[in-house]
Protein backbone atom coordinates (compact mmCIF):
# COMPACT_ATOMS: atom_id res chain seq x y z
CA UNK A 1 0.00 0.00 0.00
CA UNK A 2 2.75 2.47 0.85
CA UNK A 3 4.47 2.11 -2.52
CA UNK A 4 1.36 2.80 -4.61
CA UNK A 5 1.28 6.19 -6.39
CA UNK A 6 -1.49 8.66 -5.59
CA UNK A 7 -3.04 10.66 -8.41
CA UNK A 8 -4.70 13.91 -7.43
CA UNK A 9 -7.82 15.13 -9.20
CA UNK A 10 -5.78 17.58 -11.29
CA UNK A 11 -3.64 14.71 -12.61
CA UNK A 12 -0.55 15.34 -10.45
CA UNK A 13 1.00 12.07 -9.28
CA UNK A 14 2.69 11.55 -5.91
CA UNK A 15 4.99 8.54 -6.35
CA UNK A 16 4.14 6.84 -3.04
CA UNK A 17 1.96 7.30 0.03
CA UNK A 18 4.57 8.81 2.34
CA UNK A 19 4.71 12.56 2.89
CA UNK A 20 6.96 14.74 4.97
CA UNK A 21 4.83 17.11 7.02
CA UNK A 22 6.09 20.62 7.69
CA UNK A 23 8.68 21.25 10.38
CA UNK A 24 10.12 24.71 10.95
CA UNK A 25 13.76 24.60 9.90
CA UNK A 26 14.84 28.17 10.87
CA UNK A 27 17.71 27.82 8.40
CA UNK A 28 17.26 31.09 6.49
CA UNK A 29 19.49 34.14 6.82
CA UNK A 30 18.87 36.88 9.37
CA UNK A 31 17.05 38.81 6.65
CA UNK A 32 14.95 35.71 5.87
CA UNK A 33 16.49 34.54 2.60
CA UNK A 34 17.10 30.99 1.36
CA UNK A 35 20.45 29.30 2.10
CA UNK A 36 22.55 26.35 0.98
CA UNK A 37 21.59 24.67 4.27
CA UNK A 38 17.99 24.40 3.03
CA UNK A 39 19.22 23.03 -0.29
CA UNK A 40 21.30 20.36 1.48
CA UNK A 41 18.50 19.38 3.87
CA UNK A 42 15.89 18.93 1.17
CA UNK A 43 18.28 17.10 -1.12
CA UNK A 44 18.76 14.57 1.69
CA UNK A 45 15.00 14.15 2.06
CA UNK A 46 14.39 13.97 -1.70
CA UNK A 47 16.92 11.17 -2.05
CA UNK A 48 15.46 9.48 1.04
CA UNK A 49 12.42 8.11 -0.77
CA UNK A 50 9.53 10.26 0.54
CA UNK A 51 6.93 10.95 -2.15
CA UNK A 52 5.87 14.43 -1.02
CA UNK A 53 7.95 16.99 0.87
CA UNK A 54 6.13 19.90 2.48
CA UNK A 55 8.50 22.62 3.59
CA UNK A 56 8.60 24.26 6.97
CA UNK A 57 6.45 27.36 7.26
CA UNK A 58 7.53 30.07 4.83
CA UNK A 59 6.30 33.48 5.88
CA UNK A 60 4.47 35.75 3.46
CA UNK A 61 5.51 38.88 5.37
CA UNK A 62 9.09 39.52 6.44
CA UNK A 63 7.86 41.71 9.29
CA UNK A 64 5.70 38.89 10.71
CA UNK A 65 7.83 35.89 11.65
CA UNK A 66 7.15 32.81 13.73
CA UNK A 67 10.78 32.74 14.89
CA UNK A 68 14.17 34.18 13.92
CA UNK A 69 15.62 32.96 10.62
CA UNK A 70 12.30 31.93 9.11
CA UNK A 71 12.30 32.07 5.33
CA UNK A 72 10.04 34.78 3.88
CA UNK A 73 8.86 35.24 0.30
CA UNK A 74 7.55 38.69 -0.62
CA UNK A 75 8.97 39.24 -4.12
CA UNK A 76 11.36 37.73 -6.67
CA UNK A 77 14.60 39.04 -5.16
CA UNK A 78 15.58 35.50 -4.10
CA UNK A 79 14.36 33.65 -7.18
CA UNK A 80 17.79 32.11 -8.04
CA UNK A 81 18.19 30.84 -4.47
CA UNK A 82 14.64 29.52 -4.38
CA UNK A 83 15.19 27.80 -7.71
CA UNK A 84 18.23 25.93 -6.36
CA UNK A 85 16.20 24.88 -3.35
CA UNK A 86 13.33 23.68 -5.54
CA UNK A 87 15.69 21.70 -7.78
CA UNK A 88 17.10 19.87 -4.76
CA UNK A 89 13.67 19.24 -3.22
CA UNK A 90 12.12 17.87 -6.43
CA UNK A 91 14.98 15.49 -7.26
CA UNK A 92 14.20 11.78 -7.54
CA UNK A 93 10.71 12.51 -8.90
CA UNK A 94 9.67 14.03 -5.58
CA UNK A 95 6.78 16.42 -5.12
CA UNK A 96 7.88 19.49 -3.14
CA UNK A 97 5.25 21.91 -1.83
CA UNK A 98 5.96 25.14 0.04
CA UNK A 99 3.94 25.73 3.19
CA UNK A 100 2.88 29.39 3.27
CA UNK A 101 2.10 30.98 6.61
CA UNK A 102 1.44 34.13 8.57
CA UNK A 103 1.88 33.74 12.35
CA UNK A 104 -0.63 36.35 13.46
CA UNK A 105 -0.33 36.77 17.23
CA UNK A 106 2.08 33.80 17.45
CA UNK A 107 5.00 36.05 16.54
CA UNK A 108 7.28 36.20 19.60
CA UNK A 109 8.76 39.30 21.21
CA UNK A 110 12.18 38.26 19.86
CA UNK A 111 11.10 39.22 16.34
CA UNK A 112 7.90 41.22 16.65
CA UNK A 113 7.11 44.50 18.39
CA UNK A 114 3.47 44.56 17.31
CA UNK A 115 1.87 41.28 16.18
CA UNK A 116 -1.54 41.30 14.53
CA UNK A 117 -4.56 39.04 14.82
CA UNK A 118 -8.25 38.96 13.88
CA UNK A 119 -9.03 40.49 17.29
CA UNK A 120 -6.89 42.09 20.00
CA UNK A 121 -6.98 38.98 22.18
CA UNK A 122 -3.67 37.78 23.67
CA UNK A 123 -2.51 34.21 24.05
CA UNK A 124 -2.93 32.57 27.47
CA UNK A 125 -1.33 34.11 30.55
CA UNK A 126 1.48 31.55 30.47
CA UNK A 127 2.71 33.16 27.24
CA UNK A 128 2.83 36.77 28.48
CA UNK A 129 6.62 36.67 28.77
CA UNK A 130 7.05 35.57 25.16
CA UNK A 131 4.37 37.33 23.10
CA UNK A 132 3.06 40.90 22.92
CA UNK A 133 -0.68 41.55 22.87
CA UNK A 134 -1.79 41.67 19.25
CA UNK A 135 -3.49 44.49 17.40
CA UNK A 136 -6.69 43.75 15.47
CA UNK A 137 -6.22 43.74 11.71
CA UNK A 138 -7.88 46.42 9.60
CA UNK A 139 -9.80 45.62 6.42
CA UNK A 140 -6.89 46.88 4.34
CA UNK A 141 -4.36 44.76 6.22
CA UNK A 142 -6.50 41.64 5.75
CA UNK A 143 -6.68 42.24 2.00
CA UNK A 144 -2.92 42.82 1.88
CA UNK A 145 -2.18 39.52 3.65
CA UNK A 146 -4.47 37.61 1.28
CA UNK A 147 -2.58 39.05 -1.69
CA UNK A 148 0.75 38.21 -0.05
CA UNK A 149 -0.22 34.52 0.02
CA UNK A 150 -1.02 34.68 -3.71
CA UNK A 151 2.20 36.50 -4.57
CA UNK A 152 4.33 34.03 -2.62
CA UNK A 153 2.58 31.06 -4.27
CA UNK A 154 3.20 32.45 -7.77
CA UNK A 155 6.90 32.90 -6.96
CA UNK A 156 7.10 29.34 -5.62
CA UNK A 157 5.68 28.05 -8.89
CA UNK A 158 8.10 30.15 -10.91
CA UNK A 159 11.02 28.82 -8.83
CA UNK A 160 10.10 25.22 -9.69
CA UNK A 161 8.26 23.96 -6.62
CA UNK A 162 5.42 21.62 -7.52
CA UNK A 163 2.73 22.94 -5.14
CA UNK A 164 1.92 24.99 -2.05
CA UNK A 165 0.20 24.44 1.25
CA UNK A 166 -1.77 26.98 3.29
CA UNK A 167 -0.94 26.65 6.98
CA UNK A 168 -4.38 26.71 8.59
CA UNK A 169 -3.53 24.85 11.80
CA UNK A 170 -1.72 25.14 15.14
CA UNK A 171 -2.99 28.57 16.10
CA UNK A 172 -1.37 30.64 13.34
CA UNK A 173 -3.30 33.42 11.59
CA UNK A 174 -5.59 31.33 9.37
CA UNK A 175 -6.39 29.15 12.39
CA UNK A 176 -6.99 32.29 14.48
CA UNK A 177 -9.59 33.52 11.98
CA UNK A 178 -11.41 30.18 12.13
CA UNK A 179 -11.54 30.12 15.94
CA UNK A 180 -14.44 31.89 17.71
CA UNK A 181 -12.16 32.27 20.72
CA UNK A 182 -9.49 34.22 18.83
CA UNK A 183 -11.79 35.84 16.25
CA UNK A 184 -14.42 38.03 17.88
CA UNK A 185 -14.84 40.46 15.00
CA UNK A 186 -18.23 41.96 14.21
CA UNK A 187 -17.68 42.48 10.48
CA UNK A 188 -17.70 40.13 7.47
CA UNK A 189 -14.56 38.37 8.79
CA UNK A 190 -16.06 37.24 12.10
CA UNK A 191 -19.15 35.89 13.81
CA UNK A 192 -20.69 33.03 11.82
CA UNK A 193 -18.57 30.12 10.64
CA UNK A 194 -19.07 31.27 7.04
CA UNK A 195 -17.61 34.64 7.96
CA UNK A 196 -14.73 33.16 9.97
CA UNK A 197 -13.91 30.86 7.03
CA UNK A 198 -13.98 33.78 4.58
CA UNK A 199 -10.27 34.54 5.18
CA UNK A 200 -9.02 31.09 4.20
CA UNK A 201 -11.44 30.84 1.28
CA UNK A 202 -10.25 34.20 -0.05
CA UNK A 203 -6.62 33.09 0.33
CA UNK A 204 -7.37 29.92 -1.63
CA UNK A 205 -9.16 31.89 -4.35
CA UNK A 206 -6.31 34.41 -4.68
CA UNK A 207 -3.69 31.66 -4.87
CA UNK A 208 -5.70 29.71 -7.43
CA UNK A 209 -5.98 32.79 -9.62
CA UNK A 210 -2.22 33.28 -9.37
CA UNK A 211 -1.07 29.70 -10.10
CA UNK A 212 -3.78 28.16 -12.31
CA UNK A 213 -5.80 24.96 -12.05
CA UNK A 214 -2.97 22.43 -12.54
CA UNK A 215 -0.80 23.56 -9.62
CA UNK A 216 -1.67 21.75 -6.37
CA UNK A 217 -2.94 23.81 -3.45
CA UNK A 218 -3.35 22.02 -0.13
CA UNK A 219 -4.16 23.08 3.38
CA UNK A 220 -3.06 21.93 6.81
CA UNK A 221 -6.00 22.41 9.13
CA UNK A 222 -7.00 21.54 12.66
CA UNK A 223 -9.46 18.76 13.31
CA UNK A 224 -10.17 20.91 16.37
CA UNK A 225 -8.36 23.42 18.59
CA UNK A 226 -8.89 21.30 21.75
CA UNK A 227 -9.52 24.58 23.56
CA UNK A 228 -12.60 25.87 25.38
CA UNK A 229 -14.55 28.15 23.06
CA UNK A 230 -12.30 27.30 20.13
CA UNK A 231 -12.68 25.77 16.69
CA UNK A 232 -14.68 22.55 17.06
CA UNK A 233 -14.52 19.26 15.19
CA UNK A 234 -17.92 19.83 13.57
CA UNK A 235 -16.87 23.32 12.43
CA UNK A 236 -13.67 21.84 11.04
CA UNK A 237 -15.64 19.36 8.97
CA UNK A 238 -17.86 22.11 7.62
CA UNK A 239 -14.81 24.16 6.59
CA UNK A 240 -13.32 21.07 4.94
CA UNK A 241 -16.54 20.75 2.94
CA UNK A 242 -16.29 24.41 1.89
CA UNK A 243 -12.71 23.92 0.74
CA UNK A 244 -13.55 20.70 -1.08
CA UNK A 245 -16.36 22.46 -2.92
CA UNK A 246 -14.05 25.17 -4.28
CA UNK A 247 -11.44 22.62 -5.36
CA UNK A 248 -8.68 22.27 -2.76
CA UNK A 249 -6.34 19.48 -3.91
CA UNK A 250 -5.34 17.93 -0.56
CA UNK A 251 -6.29 18.38 3.10
CA UNK A 252 -3.74 17.54 5.78
CA UNK A 253 -5.33 16.89 9.16
CA UNK A 254 -3.71 17.96 12.40
CA UNK A 255 -4.92 19.58 15.60
CA UNK A 256 -4.09 21.77 18.56
CA UNK A 257 -2.37 25.10 19.19
CA UNK A 258 0.49 26.47 21.30
CA UNK A 259 -2.01 26.63 24.16
CA UNK A 260 -3.15 23.02 23.67
CA UNK A 261 -0.44 21.17 21.70
CA UNK A 262 -2.33 18.01 20.70
CA UNK A 263 -0.23 17.73 17.52
CA UNK A 264 2.61 16.37 19.68
CA UNK A 265 0.54 13.38 20.79
CA UNK A 266 0.23 14.45 24.40
CA UNK A 267 -2.75 13.24 26.44
CA UNK A 268 -4.03 10.94 23.71
CA UNK A 269 -6.47 8.17 24.60
CA UNK A 270 -5.14 4.62 24.77
CA UNK A 271 -7.39 3.61 21.86
CA UNK A 272 -5.89 6.39 19.74
CA UNK A 273 -2.35 5.37 20.63
CA UNK A 274 -3.15 1.77 19.71
CA UNK A 275 -4.22 2.85 16.23
CA UNK A 276 -1.04 4.96 16.01
CA UNK A 277 -2.41 8.02 14.16
CA UNK A 278 -3.63 10.84 16.40
CA UNK A 279 -6.36 12.14 14.07
CA UNK A 280 -7.48 9.01 12.23
CA UNK A 281 -10.97 8.95 13.74
CA UNK A 282 -11.60 12.45 12.42
CA UNK A 283 -10.32 11.40 9.00
CA UNK A 284 -12.75 8.48 8.93
CA UNK A 285 -15.64 10.80 9.72
CA UNK A 286 -14.72 13.47 7.17
CA UNK A 287 -14.14 10.81 4.50
CA UNK A 288 -17.90 10.23 4.32
CA UNK A 289 -18.48 13.93 3.65
CA UNK A 290 -15.82 14.81 1.05
CA UNK A 291 -13.84 13.01 -1.63
CA UNK A 292 -10.79 15.30 -1.48
CA UNK A 293 -7.55 13.38 -0.87
CA UNK A 294 -6.54 13.37 2.79
CA UNK A 295 -3.22 13.30 4.63
CA UNK A 296 -3.08 12.36 8.30
CA UNK A 297 0.02 13.35 10.28
CA UNK A 298 1.08 12.39 13.78
CA UNK A 299 1.58 9.15 15.66
CA UNK A 300 2.33 6.61 12.94
CA UNK A 301 5.03 4.22 14.12
CA UNK A 302 4.97 1.05 12.02
CA UNK A 303 4.64 0.13 8.35
CA UNK A 304 1.61 -2.11 9.04
CA UNK A 305 -0.11 0.71 10.92
CA UNK A 306 0.49 3.08 8.01
CA UNK A 307 -0.62 0.56 5.40
CA UNK A 308 -3.77 -0.28 7.37
CA UNK A 309 -4.74 3.40 7.55
CA UNK A 310 -4.47 3.73 3.76
CA UNK A 311 -6.08 0.37 3.04
CA UNK A 312 -9.08 1.29 5.22
CA UNK A 313 -9.66 4.40 3.13
CA UNK A 314 -9.32 6.73 6.12
CA UNK A 315 -6.35 8.53 4.57
CA UNK A 316 -4.56 8.70 1.24
CA UNK A 317 -1.17 9.86 2.51
CA UNK A 318 0.74 9.12 5.71
CA UNK A 319 2.34 12.24 7.12
CA UNK A 320 5.76 11.83 8.73
CA UNK A 321 7.70 14.55 10.50
CA UNK A 322 9.92 13.79 13.50
CA UNK A 323 11.18 10.41 12.17
CA UNK A 324 12.54 12.20 9.09
CA UNK A 325 14.29 14.76 11.26
CA UNK A 326 16.30 11.95 12.82
CA UNK A 327 16.70 9.76 9.72
CA UNK A 328 16.18 11.39 6.29
CA UNK A 329 16.17 7.91 4.68
CA UNK A 330 13.41 6.64 7.00
CA UNK A 331 10.87 6.46 4.14
CA UNK A 332 13.21 4.53 1.90
CA UNK A 333 13.74 1.93 4.60
CA UNK A 334 9.99 1.60 5.14
CA UNK A 335 9.33 1.12 1.44
CA UNK A 336 12.04 -1.53 1.19
CA UNK A 337 10.44 -3.48 4.01
CA UNK A 338 13.48 -3.18 6.24
CA UNK A 339 13.14 -3.79 9.95
CA UNK A 340 13.29 -0.29 11.42
CA UNK A 341 13.56 1.07 14.90
CA UNK A 342 11.16 3.98 15.33
CA UNK A 343 13.48 6.95 16.07
CA UNK A 344 11.03 9.15 17.99
CA UNK A 345 10.55 9.34 21.74
CA UNK A 346 9.47 12.07 24.18
CA UNK A 347 12.08 14.80 24.61
CA UNK A 348 11.79 16.12 28.17
CA UNK A 349 14.06 18.63 29.90
CA UNK A 350 12.61 18.30 33.37
CA UNK A 351 11.77 22.02 33.30
CA UNK A 352 8.00 21.97 33.85
CA UNK A 353 7.18 25.17 31.95
CA UNK A 354 9.22 24.11 28.93
CA UNK A 355 7.85 20.57 28.87
CA UNK A 356 4.24 21.69 29.33
CA UNK A 357 4.53 24.01 26.34
CA UNK A 358 5.96 21.17 24.24
CA UNK A 359 8.82 23.44 23.17
CA UNK A 360 11.25 20.54 23.01
CA UNK A 361 9.15 18.92 20.26
CA UNK A 362 10.27 21.80 18.05
CA UNK A 363 13.67 22.65 19.47
CA UNK A 364 15.20 19.17 19.66
CA UNK A 365 14.16 18.11 16.18
CA UNK A 366 15.19 21.47 14.70
CA UNK A 367 18.66 20.74 16.02
CA UNK A 368 18.74 17.39 14.22
CA UNK A 369 17.62 19.02 10.96
CA UNK A 370 20.40 21.55 11.36
CA UNK A 371 22.88 18.68 11.60
CA UNK A 372 21.58 17.11 8.37
CA UNK A 373 21.68 20.49 6.62
CA UNK A 374 25.36 20.88 7.46
CA UNK A 375 26.35 17.37 6.43
CA UNK A 376 26.61 15.91 9.92
CA UNK A 377 25.00 12.82 11.39
CA UNK A 378 22.01 13.21 13.67
CA UNK A 379 22.26 12.33 17.36
CA UNK A 380 19.15 10.33 18.34
CA UNK A 381 20.25 10.31 21.98
CA UNK A 382 21.36 13.93 22.25
CA UNK A 383 20.55 15.42 25.65
CA UNK A 384 17.31 17.48 25.55
CA UNK A 385 18.49 19.86 28.24
CA UNK A 386 21.76 20.44 26.38
CA UNK A 387 19.89 21.10 23.15
CA UNK A 388 17.44 23.39 24.92
CA UNK A 389 20.19 25.55 26.41
CA UNK A 390 22.05 25.74 23.11
CA UNK A 391 19.04 26.45 20.93
CA UNK A 392 17.64 29.01 23.35
CA UNK A 393 20.94 30.90 23.27
CA UNK A 394 20.99 30.70 19.47
CA UNK A 395 17.40 31.97 19.23
CA UNK A 396 18.10 34.92 21.52
CA UNK A 397 21.20 35.81 19.49
CA UNK A 398 19.29 35.50 16.22
CA UNK A 399 16.42 37.55 17.62
CA UNK A 400 18.85 40.30 18.62
CA UNK A 401 20.33 40.28 15.10
CA UNK A 402 16.83 40.48 13.60
CA UNK A 403 15.93 43.46 15.77
CA UNK A 404 19.20 45.22 14.96
CA UNK A 405 18.68 44.62 11.24
CA UNK A 406 15.20 46.17 11.38
CA UNK A 407 16.44 49.10 13.43
CA UNK A 408 18.91 49.90 10.67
Amino acid sequence: MLTKPLQLKNGVIIKNRLAKSAMSEALATTDNRATDALVNLYRAWATGGTGLLITGNVMVDRSALGEPNNLAIEDERDLPRLTRWAQAATANNTQAWVQLNHPGKQSPKLVSRQPVAPSAIPLGKQFDAYFHQPKALTQGQIEDIIQRFATAAAICKKAGFSGVQIHGAHGYLVSQFLSPHHNQRQDQWGGSLQNRARFVLEIYSAIRSAVGVDFPISIKMNSADFQRGGFTQEESMQVAEMLAEVGIDLIEISGGTYESPQMTGRDMKASTQKREAYFLEYAERIRSRIDTPLMVTGGFRTAPGMADAIDSGATDLVGLARPLAVDPAFSQKLLRGEAIKYPVKPRITGIKMVDNMAMMETIWYSRQMERIAHGRKTKPNESPIKVFVRQTAVSIFRGFKTQRLRAN
